[in-house]
């Protein structure tokens, strides 16, 4: 038998007409013609090289091939309806699956950090991998499963890939608790004198777009170390006199180390979203954990609303 030309629908007719052991009844049961199940039937006596049901008095019978068939034949096809029937309805209680998110290290710690918190409640099975973000290579990782989501600016995603937005990120200046020059208020000129900490991801860089935008003022800040990664930064800010802008999410639970204040000038921010590929838009689980990032980030945000109001 060719298994790569077999048609399960055929085998759920073989399931089918062994049960009822009539092809009129297997037609009513499957939705399908009388002549419809007589060919495949006829197909599945091709394939197996078998009658495979014989004609008699009253319906027909299972010829002894038939009936060696039935047993592996329902459990296999019971086997498919369960793994159909779980994606369907998927239990993150029950579920076993490993996800892997491509993501900078800000993210991290703004997104997974309490996603995975969440999910070994609700989901103590689910495994999750944390990638570095790699844009050139990004949809292709989804395409062969690598990657399953990554968290990223939306509009920097490949054109084919799916996304959705979460939130609108904004920039923050901080410094130290106590910082000798570091006040509210503080006018551009006061900014551009202090020393500055910048992020350079691809590394090694000493301006960013905020400087542009400082130049479009008639100032030039003091950059004084340019690091690889925002994680660095709050630490070495806290226990220096450097100051930085970084993400606000990034520094939401640092009151205590920092002072963290709006910048003296329009900064642009950026958006912050969830990319997947086409391959896992339909599974069930990976829907329910997307579906969880954004549960997430909307509770965060009211949260914050709430705290500023009061």
């Amino acid at each position: 038998m060719d298994t790569k030309r077999l048609d399960l629908n055929l085998l759920v007719t073989l399931e089918t007409l062994l049960i009822e052991r009539n092809v009129t009844k297997a037609a009513a049961r499957l939705h399908l013609s009388q002549p419809a199940v007589s060919a495949q039937l006829n197909r599945l006596r091709q394939e197996f090289d078998d009658q495979l049901l014989i004609p008699a008095q009253r319906g027909m019978t299972p010829t002894a091939k038939a009936m060696e068939l039935l047993d592996p034949l329902r459990q296999t096809l019971d086997q498919v309806r369960a793994t159909v029937s779980s994606h369907r309805n998927f239990n993150p209680a029950k579920a076993r699956l490993i996800f892997a998110i491509a993501c900078t290290d800000y993210l991290q710690t703004a997104i997974v950090k309490p996603l995975v918190v969440e999910l070994r409640t609700l989901a103590p099975g689910v495994r999750v991998a944390i990638r570095n973000l790699d844009l050139p290579q990004l949809e292709a990782q989804m395409a062969r499963g690598d990657v399953d989501l990554a968290l990223m600016t939306p509009q920097e995603a490949p054109q084919g890939l799916r996304a959705r937005h979460l939130f609108d990120e904004r920039y923050v200046l901080i410094g130290r608790k106590k910082h000798p020059r570091l006040r509210e208020g503080i006018t551009v000129a006061e900014f551009a004198e202090l020393e500055h900490v910048v992020v350079s991801l691809e590394g090694g860089g000493f301006a960013t777009p905020v400087d542009s935008a400082l130049a479009a003022l008639g100032h030039k800040r003091n950059v004084v170390l340019s690091a690889a990664s925002f994680l660095f930064v709050p630490e070495i800010v806290s226990r220096s006199d450097f100051v930085a802008l970084v993400p606000e999410r990034l520094v939401r639970d640092s009151a205590d180390k920092l002072d963290v204040m709006d910048c003296p000038f329009p900064v642009e921010g950026f958006a912050v979203g969830m990319v997947w590929h086409e391959r896992s838009h339909g599974h069930s689980g990976q829907r329910w954990i997307r579906e969880t990032v954004v549960s997430l980030v909307a509770h965060e945000a009211s949260s914050r609303a709430r705290h500023g109001s009061n």
